[in-house]
């Protein structure tokens, strides 16, 4: 799946890949009851793959990094070349921080959450990490750096003994603490510059040290470079990095803006989808991405199930789209929950920018963004739940934002579902893989033994319909499906396959 029409049509696919269970962190114990600011709400890895971080509902950060790659250093190809006995990815907790803090909107009486809605990694630079984050209405722009904690050592006395600035402490326990100056001086003895419970050590003092400064320790410090604010009248639902390394996105239900990471104080309107008449809104912006390698080229997702591929270079305000990606609803299918499973809730490209992934409620979709005529593969996350429709409805569960990601060599898609389960669907042609996972230690234990049903041609452009167990009423092993435990949030490694995935506040890994 990298975009070369060259490739032999008959190579076979790559094998099913075993997941195995890697790490977890924040795992809880049977029956204690989650903390609403601990779920994690966004998950993202680096562009190398060796850091990891999380945001959760209560506005912090968290920071991993990887311990695996640096024994030997070099990557993980490398590695194998010199015959290193490979061990799984493994991270580490490295730092957190507090993003966000609540905050109330006085002019429209509205409370602002510090939930973290998104996490985007930035270009290192210096030895520093740098990272974008977003609550609702606010991105801030983070530094990440290792700083040198400095202590004084060589002192010529205890330190522990010291008061003030230069006077000792009196070894005889007085009840009343005798008034220090600023200098060190006692105001009753205002010219003895030595104070009578002073005592030289017998045979004097031998030598005077100069105290010295030293930096034997480092701290990780995180620290807010820039806050972008008041440029959202709506919630912001995604923010996204370009390939330039000086702009990003940040997209809200109905307008998308343009920043330059070093300007905080304004932003260019590039999408706007309001209408002039609030009554006549029939569809607003879900998601929002820059493509991975052209910096002028971006796509965005809406609640009607369509993508639009922008180019920056046509106009400023981008009304006008260049290529519309959408699905032809089969004639006699329309009911009253159509338009809302339509919704795209998540759009991801692939490395190479070729195709697009999008996860709507019920399926993904992979689109190859030369051929805008319809998803090249389908892929059905939780079909067993079209017949429960109503009772979804009716808990809201309906409007769940799943998100999805993909491998990066692209051979793999993934996106989560109910129960705290995840699927992992093979997308190169002629894979039947549909794997499904629980995010626990055990994660094969809900494993799906039926076999994904074949591919069968639509239309002289060959589209996969791929489906998980189809059983109505029950999960995918039979079981009574959980609509409280949903896994939203996962992020695949950038060169591995390694999956991280949230369960409420655990965060689970996973590698192949």
């Amino acid at each position: 799946m990298n975009g070369d029409d060259t490739a032999a049509p008959s190579a076979p696919p790559p094998p099913q890949l075993e997941w195995k269970f890697s790490q977890v962190f924040g795992e809880r114990a049977a029956g204690e009851e989650v903390q609403e600011v601990d779920i994690i709400s966004a998950i993202e890895f680096d562009k190398s793959g060796d850091h990891l971080a999380t945001g959760d509902r209560g506005g912090r950060v968290v920071l991993f990094e990887r311990t695996d790659t640096k024994d030997h250093g070099g990557s993980r190809r490398d590695l194998e070349r010199m015959d290193y006995p490979i061990r799984h990815p493994e991270f580490r907790y490295k730092t957190e921080f507090q993003s966000h803090e609540p905050e109330f909107d006085y002019l429209k009486s509205l409370e602002i959450e510090e939930k973290i809605n998104k996490i985007r990694w930035c270009q290192t630079a210096n030895g520093a990490l740098f990272l974008l984050s977003t609550n609702d209405k606010t991105i801030k722009f983070w530094k990440v750096q290792e700083k040198k904690v400095k202590k004084i050592s060589d002192m010529n006395l205890d330190p522990s003994k010291a008061v003030g600035n230069g006077s000792v402490a009196s070894s005889s326990n007085s009840t009343s603490p005798k008034p220090y100056l600023a200098n060190g001086g006692s105001p009753d003895r205002s010219y003895s510059y030595l104070s009578n419970d002073f005592s030289f050590p017998p045979g004097g003092i031998p030598s005077l040290r100069l105290p010295t400064v030293s930096s034997p320790e480092t701290s990780l410090v995180a620290r807010c470079r820039r806050v972008y604010a008041h440029a959202h009248d709506y919630h912001i639902n995604s923010i996204s990095n370009n390939s330039d390394g000086e702009t990003f996105i940040s997209a809200d239900d109905l307008r998308i803006n343009l920043w330059n990471l070093e300007i905080s104080n304004q932003s260019f309107n590039i999408v706007d989808v309001k209408p002039a008449n609030m009554e006549d809104l029939t569809e607003v912006i879900t998601s929002a991405e820059f493509h991975p390698t052209h910096c002028n080229m971006l796509a965005y997702s809406s609640s009607k199930g369509s993508i639009r591929l922008n180019d920056l270079r046509q106009s400023a305000l981008c009304d006008s789209h260049s290529k519309l990606f959408e699905e032809q609803e089969a004639p006699g299918s329309r009911s009253f929950f159509t338009e809302i499973i339509a919704s795209i809730s998540d759009i991801k490209f692939s490395k190479d920018g070729r195709f697009i992934l999008s996860r709507d409620y019920m399926t993904l979709k992979l689109w190859d963004i030369n051929m805008d005529s319809g998803p090249v593969s389908t892929f059905q996350v939780h079909e067993y739940l079209r017949p429960k429709l109503c009772d979804l409805y009716e808990n809201d569960s309906i409007f769940d934002k799943f998100e999805c990601c993909l491998s990066g060599d692209g051979m793999r898609v993934a996106t989560g579902s109910y129960s705290n389960l995840f699927r992992v669907f093979g997308c190169s042609p002629g894979s039947t893989e549909a794997t499904t996972l629980e995010a626990s230690k055990n994660p094969m234990r809900r494993q799906v033994q039926t076999p994904s049903r074949p591919s069968r041609s639509l239309s002289s452009i060959t589209r996969v319909v791929r489906r998980g167990a189809d059983s109505p009423g029950v999960d995918a092993n039979g079981n009574s499906f959980d609509f409280t435990t949903k896994l939203l949030h996962l992020a695949w490694h950038p060169s591995e396959n390694s999956i991280a995935c949230a369960a409420a506040n655990s965060l689970y890994m996973y590698y192949a």
